[in-house]
């Protein structure tokens, strides 16, 4: 069996809202990196022995908080050694705003993925870009690298539209289906 893991940082509980979702849709793990920007080591153990690996952060000021950064740069001891190699990788972000400057999250996180030589996964939907669409069609945001997700800013993690919760389930079981078939 594939294991998966969803790691991220949510300051105010939306963005672990969506990591349910993915973790759901991924039958995965799910680590949350706390409000100092550190994990256990336990959980970096758990890390190192997935198959797969899907970040998580909210876009703030155009790129993801300093929780995760903070983990990402900490991530520098498993660059060392490649132990990190050939791991599939996916990634979601949400912010309150439609756009946000997502996509700028979106990279950095392909980017973390990158760097440790590990498979980026693609969204893999088409968009919702009809004039009958809604808020509650899957990626109605029209994402491509990964999952985007729009959280009101005057609304509770409940609240955030059906069709990204069902695009960050959808984009889970497509990480965790490519890292099966490539695991062979």
């Amino acid at each position: 069996m594939t294991k998966a893991v969803v790691i991220y940082y949510s300051g105010y509980g939306h963005t672990q809202h969506v990591a349910q979702y993915v973790a759901e849709g991924a039958h995965a793990q799910l680590i949350a990196i706390d409000n100092n920007g550190e994990i256990s080591e336990q959980e970096w153990e758990a890390l190192n022995a997935a198959d797969a690996i899907i970040f998580g952060s909210p876009t703030y000021m155009g790129s993801v908080a300093w929780q995760f950064k903070k983990f990402q740069d900490a991530t520098s001891k498993v660059w060392f050694t490649r132990g990190w190699q050939d791991k599939v990788f996916g990634g979601f972000t949400n912010s309150a705003s439609l756009n946000g400057d997502k996509q700028v999250t979106l990279i950095t996180l392909q980017t973390l993925a990158s760097q440790h030589g590990g498979i980026w996964v693609s969204l893999g939907l088409l968009p919702a870009n009809t004039l009958a669409s809604t808020r509650n069609d899957v990626n109605n945001l029209g994402g491509s690298v990964g999952a985007l997700i729009q959280s009101p800013s005057d609304a509770a993690a409940d609240n955030i539209a059906a069709g990204d919760l069902e695009t960050a389930k959808l984009y889970g079981a497509r990480v965790a289906d490519i890292a099966r078939r490539l695991r062979g």
